[in-house]
């Protein structure tokens, strides 16, 4: 029984891993493109809201493997929301009413 234990410890650490880097995808897509269309702010937003729960959630129970992986989920979907709102704020037609 112990051996199972670890072997689910180990593929949730590798999935935990995993799933921060499959991130970096949408960052580079967004980087590039400079469009977000395809991409749900409020979405984005609530996997942060998720994450940084699981992060204070991983520090709580002395998990440092489970708050670690979620933290740097968090700071990966961080930068997919921070560019979301500033590709849709270039996008957004210019104010002229200040150059007046």
């Amino acid at each position: 029984m112990v051996t199972v234990k670890i072997i689910i410890d180990i593929l949730f650490s590798i999935g935990l891993f995993v799933s921060a880097v499959l991130m970096i995808p949408q960052i580079i897509k967004i980087f590039i493109t400079k469009n977000t269309d395809d991409f749900s702010l409020l979405s984005y937003v609530g996997f942060n809201l998720f994450q940084l729960a699981m992060v204070l959630h991983g520090a709580m129970q002395k998990d440092y493997v489970l708050m670690f992986g979620f933290l740097l989920c968090f700071i990966l979907n961080a930068i997919v929301v921070i560019m979301i709102m500033y590709y849709r704020k270039m996008k957004s037609p210019v104010n002229l009413k200040h150059l007046d």
